[in-house]
């Protein structure tokens, strides 16, 4: 049994400019593949309830929290893992097919997506009786992802500040790859 609660309801939910603004992360972690040296890095995705593919943790951003600790709550709640906000990816916008409402008719949403560096996988968490979660390469999460822009965010967000990261640039992290 989860002591943990997953949040409901759209009373705290931000909008801004039309759209509702939501959170979410990227978690990663690294596993030495085989006995080689160089570390892999593994991206963590949660099955849709409604439909085929894959996702990232995500959700909504209430008043009563910034939108780290959003994307961390979200991340606990979906996905059942607790990590460190290592980056800021960039802002996404999407349009979501199920969640339109007198705020946000057209479904219009901008999601702000960080990195976050795993280090505890939860043995129960709130949404675990209905997401399976799944730890893949970029490549095998990029060809399983769902939608199109969890994929730019994967590959030009999440990636491209990964490569760059781990040659030694943007040292703003505080994860070790080696």
């Amino acid at each position: 049994m989860c002591d943990l609660v997953a949040r409901t309801g759209r009373h705290q939910q931000r909008y801004e400019d039309g759209r509702r603004l939501v959170a979410g992360c990227i978690p990663f972690r690294y596993r030495t593949s085989n006995g080689e040296q160089k570390k892999l890095v593994e991206v963590l995705m949660i099955n849709s309830q409604s439909g085929p593919g894959l996702l990232f943790p995500k959700g909504g951003w209430e008043n009563d929290e910034t939108v780290e600790q959003a994307a961390a709550r979200e991340a606990v709640e979906e996905a059942g893992v607790r990590g460190d906000i290592v980056k800021f990816l960039g802002y996404y916008d999407f349009k979501s097919k199920t969640h339109q409402d007198a705020c946000c008719p057209e479904g219009m949403c901008r999601a702000a997506v960080f990195a976050l560096h795993v280090n505890e996988e939860l043995d129960s968490w709130p949404e675990q009786s209905t997401r399976r979660r799944t730890w893949l390469t970029v490549s095998e999460a990029t060809s399983q992802c769902r939608y199109q822009w969890m994929q730019e965010a994967l590959l030009t967000g999440f990636s491209d500040w990964h490569d760059n990261w781990s040659k030694g640039g943007d040292g703003d992290a505080n994860c070790d790859p080696l």
